[in-house]
């Protein structure tokens, strides 16, 4: 005879559980923030995700466009402070101000690996991952697309001196954010990075604050 319950219970038991795809992209996409594309085995990243890997395919379909996804996720997670310190009002030498003390905050948080996802990803690929490669080139050069929008907003603005070359003060600053990443990956803190940026902000072009 069946215990009152009994049926309900093992049904409950055995049913499996749900997927939160969200938090398993959120473990993956620090895994190869940490490790980088070929450092992050499918095995460690299966296991970090919580999922088969029959699972795994269904889900994400590959290791690459788990990656991509990842890197999406990075853009809109710990990466978004980009877009949102060069959005802010005040002169454009401001907004790069604040958007150097943001990326020395942001470099150096606990809760993640050091340094930037974006910054050094795909550069050491083999020559058949060419797409890859040209893939994270674009998404880094999104970067250098904002920071000459806002600059352009400067020169618009009379924050910066007609005929400024914008492309190449982005260029330059690119450069920095990129170094920042480095020094950060190597254990520099976030006074020494800001230190670095304040620097930085000192070649802006025009009279210097």
């Amino acid at each position: 005879m069946m215990i009152k319950g009994e049926g309900q219970a093992s049904k409950a038991r055995g049913r499996p559980r749900l997927f939160d795809r969200t938090a398993a992209l959120d473990r993956a996409m620090r895994v190869f923030w940490d490790r980088g594309y070929e450092g992050a085995t499918f095995d460690e990243l299966i296991a970090v995700m919580g999922l088969s890997p029959s699972s795994f395919y269904n889900a994400f379909g590959s290791k690459e466009a788990l990656y991509r996804e990842a890197v999406g996720a990075y853009l809109t997670g710990p990466g978004g402070f980009f877009p949102k310190a060069l959005a802010g009002g005040g002169p454009a030498k401001d907004a790069f101000a604040r958007l150097m003390m943001a990326t020395a905050a942001a470099y150096t948080e606990e809760v993640g690996p050091a340094g930037c996802m974006i910054s050094l990803a795909g550069l050491h690929d083999a020559p058949d991952r060419a797409d890859f490669r040209d893939f994270m080139r674009e998404v880094r050069g999104r970067s250098r697309t904002l920071m000459i929008e806002r600059l352009d907003e400067g020169v618009r603005n009379g924050d910066l001196p007609e005929g400024a070359d914008v492309a190449q003060i982005a260029e330059f600053f690119e450069t920095v954010f990129r170094g920042l990443a480095v020094r950060a990956r190597d254990g520099a803190d976030r006074e020494t990075l800001e230190k670095i940026g304040v620097m930085a902000l000192d070649a802006w072009p025009g009279v210097r604050a």
